[in-house]
């Protein structure tokens, strides 16, 4: 799905070519929500998002307004939708390997990534390339779902990328949910629309109010990093060998509970290859797949803009990236 121009005109744009797919979409969050048991279920969930409401960037609030009016879907349903990444948080996990330039086999950075997330036997079938041309923005596409206009997964036209995996305790004290931060995905996707390097990225995470614990995956043109981030703390990971790995805990010393994953420790076994390419890439993002729940994988290539994925019947790592 292309999208361009004003706030206003994207929303119906989207509103327009994407109605009845994210109509298919309404009742996912209601059914999550009510499979792990949240306290006080959709009702509850829907009263945080309205008054979340207020969080939202300007642009981003006026493009879900006219998204919600040209596709006759509930304003007050998106706004849950938007915010559902935020505030559920069940137990669930995702996985990156960023390869940098002086270790592939292209010559240009590689970045991997799995994304994880409870199907529920429907959501599989919604992933979506929204390819954004935002008036007096960086173009960016984002690997998502119809009515999600934040980012988890990304790419700019200045060969920024990012991919979101979330944390499930840290050191901190940091509550796991603050309903006075900003969406992240609407955050992340802020990132795509204004940053051009790593170090803007982390500059923008620093400065704004978060709503939970997160690692966020960035890999540009040159180099890395992986931002640790709660409602109180933000820290910043980096590889000096030109192989990073991140799953869904907190390495660094602030903030590191428990650092055992098994997928970080088959991933983080890349550092013994000399050199990886797109098929060794992909062939570790396999070994990290977590089967059902293994909706999306794509590998982005920042210095060539080109993004390999694979959608569609998890684990969407077993088939080759297109």
């Amino acid at each position: 799905l292309s999208l361009s121009g004003t706030p206003e005109q994207m929303g119906r744009q989207q509103g327009k070519l994407g109605a009845t797919i994210a109509e298919g979409l309404l009742s996912y969050p209601k059914e999550l929500l009510e499979t792990i048991g949240r306290k006080g279920g959709w009702t509850a969930h829907l009263e945080i998002a309205q008054k979340m409401r207020a969080q939202f960037p300007p642009d981003h609030l006026a493009e879900l307004e006219a998204l919600a009016k040209t596709a006759n879907l509930p304003e007050q349903v998106l706004l849950g939708a938007n915010i559902l990444a935020d505030a559920y948080r069940a137990r669930i996990g995702c996985s990156s390997l960023i390869v940098e330039a002086s270790r592939s086999k292209t010559g240009g950075p590689l970045f991997g990534r799995n994304l994880d997330f409870y199907a529920l036997g429907k959501l599989h079938q919604y992933s979506l390339v929204i390819v954004y041309r935002p008036m007096g923005k960086h173009a960016f596409a984002s690997v998502g779902f119809p009515g999600l206009l934040g980012c988890i997964s990304g790419m700019n036209d200045a060969g920024l990328a990012l991919a979101v995996h979330e944390s499930p305790a840290s050191a901190d004290g940091s509550p796991l949910f603050n309903p006075d931060g900003v969406p992240y995905g609407l955050l992340f996707r802020r990132i795509l629309e204004e940053c051009t390097s790593v170090e803007e990225a982390i500059k923008l995470v620093q400065s704004a109010k978060r709503t939970t614990l997160l690692n966020l995956a960035l890999c540009d043109r040159r180099t890395h990093a992986i931002v640790e981030m709660t409602p109180r703390t933000v820290e910043v990971r980096r590889e000096p060998d030109g192989i990073c790995v991140c799953t869904n805990h907190f390495r660094t010393d602030r903030l590191r509970f428990v650092t055992y994953c098994p997928r970080y420790e088959r991933l983080i076994l890349a550092k013994k290859l000399d050199r990886l390419g797109l098929e060794e890439v992909a062939a570790k993002m396999h070994q990290a797949n977590q089967g059902p729940l293994t909706i999306q994988t794509m590998i982005f290539e920042p210095a060539a803009l080109r993004l390999h994925l694979s959608l569609g019947k998890p684990p969407t790592s077993a088939r080759p990236l297109e």
